[in-house]
């Protein structure tokens, strides 16, 4: 989005973009986008909405609706009925194209820094840190939430203004093939990926397949681009490999790694978070984190390196990054006030994969409960693993006993087997649903509790947070 003055998109400069014709022919050149939109439930007064014919819904049947809410102008294949004539249009061949055209537009006319973030996990969370950390030294544009795929991204390069400092995108995949023309169309200056692990491995016959699809990145990398790969992935040397075969005239290797040029050598979490010190290239520097989790705290090492490669001060960027918090469903904590006590949520709901359930499990077990209180787990089927499936859940148990949780609630098809491995001591309930396992959890927590939830999004384990907010009122500080 941009400010009043100076608008996102002026109607001759979208239809010199996408080649589209404005109707009415006799005042539709007259209109100005401060924003654009492919879904009206979330379109802002200004909008230029983009009527996406999608596999399950055809935009043009809420044209009407955008127009409602305050469309600037709506991007459409052919005209719509029950629109007045004086109903601004852009009438192109094909929306899906006319919005990547406007992304490329978008893209050329930009002197913007370009960084390009994909991995299996951490990646929005790791595209956070890195916008917010820029904030401070200029003006950024960034992939909202997790708008990272064939529509996202065009989306997310259509939103960015001309006089953008820096542009930071996440791309994100299922299958082979898919990243390459996102990176061609963003064109990054820097590209990272913040690992390769067994993530939508049914769509893949090996992780190594995987390791291909995530180095798609480089495909649009600039001339002497940077690449910044996680130094302690086993596939570092292969993207590295990639990443010089695109043209990449550098490789950050990030992590704890000997051989690391952006290296993380303290981590010590604490009640507010962590303080992290690393070295990036021939500078030490010590910072503070707002997150807990040894997984930020690498990713954010990564961070500072890919930051450097776009001209930002090292320095301003690492204080920077103490005032990003973690991502709805990503590690935010909630107190809420029970028996007049607090019961600690984190909120691990957005998504799941075995990596990432052993990063929770570590930063569960590094806080403390309150008096009385126990450390619980709470999870959810992790979802797109394929024949892997009932071994990765399995295995699971020996990480739970190692921790020495007090309690272990599950859910789903494959999550609920493995807790007749836990000691009965640990054996909290089990249920089909979420939903269902909710409302047993609810009856058997209490004040001083420290409850853990997740699973992959399919597993639908908000319901799990949702009932646990409503057992009392959040405290201060609270999302």
């Amino acid at each position: 989005m941009t400010d009043e003055l100076t608008p996102l998109w002026r109607a001759d400069e979208a239809a010199d973009a996408t080649n589209g014709k404005l109707l009415p022919s006799d005042a539709g050149a007259d209109w100005q986008a401060s924003g654009v939109s492919i879904d009206t439930r979330t379109l802002n007064h200004g909008d230029l909405y983009t009527a996406i014919k999608g596999p399950n819904h055809d935009g043009h049947d809420h044209v009407a609706d955008a127009f409602a809410k305050g469309a600037a102008a709506a991007m459409v294949e052919h005209l719509v009925e029950g629109l007045g004539r004086e109903a601004k249009l852009l009438q192109v061949a094909s929306t899906e194209h006319g919005l990547r055209a406007l992304a490329a537009a978008a893209r050329a006319r930009t002197d913007a820094k370009i960084c390009a973030i994909t991995g299996s996990v951490g990646k929005t969370g790791t595209k956070e840190l890195l916008a917010a950390a820029l904030g401070s030294q200029g003006r950024v544009t960034a992939t909202a939430g997790n708008l990272n795929n064939h529509y996202g991204l065009p989306l997310s390069l259509a939103r960015m203004p001309a006089d953008t400092d820096f542009g930071v995108f996440e791309m994100g995949m299922n299958h082979a093939g898919e990243i390459a023309p996102l990176s061609t169309l963003a064109k990054p200056h820097v590209a990272m990926i913040t690992n390769v692990e067994a993530v939508h491995i049914e769509y893949f016959e090996s992780i190594e397949g995987i390791a291909a699809a995530k180095a798609e990145i480089f495909t649009g990398l600039e001339p002497d681009g940077v690449a910044v790969i996680s130094r302690d992935s086993p596939f570092f040397d292969y993207l590295s490999a990639k990443a010089k075969d695109a043209g990449a005239k550098m490789v950050w290797g990030f992590g704890v790694h000997s051989f690391s040029n952006a290296r993380l050598l303290a981590f010590e979490p604490d009640a507010e978070g962590a303080r992290v010190e690393a070295t990036v290239g021939s500078q030490h520097i010590k910072y503070r984190l707002s997150m807990p989790g040894k997984h930020w705290a690498l990713n954010s090492v990564g961070v500072l390196a890919a930051a450097q490669s776009m001209g930002a001060d090292l320095q301003k960027t690492a204080e920077a990054l103490k005032s990003v918090k973690p991502p709805k469903g990503r590690g935010q904590m909630l107190a809420i006030r029970v028996d007049e006590g607090l019961l600690t949520v984190i909120d691990e709901t957005y998504n799941a994969s075995p990596v990432a359930m052993r990063a929770a499990f570590n930063v569960l077990a590094a806080h403390k409960p309150g008096r009385g209180g126990r450390r619980i787990v709470v999870l959810g089927d992790m979802l797109e693993l394929g024949d892997d499936s009932e071994r990765e859940h399995s295995a699971l148990a020996d990480d739970i006993q190692a921790h020495d949780f007090d309690q272990v609630f599950v859910c789903g098809q494959y999550m609920s087997d493995i807790l007749s491995a836990l000691p009965q001591d640990m054996q909290g309930a089990r249920a089909a649903t979420s939903q269902q396992l909710a409302a047993k959890l609810a009856d058997k927590v209490r004040s001083g509790d420290l409850v853990m939830v997740k699973g992959s999004a399919g597993s639908h384990m908000g319901y799990v947070i949702e009932a646990l907010k409503a057992l009392g009122p959040l405290e201060t500080g609270s999302a």
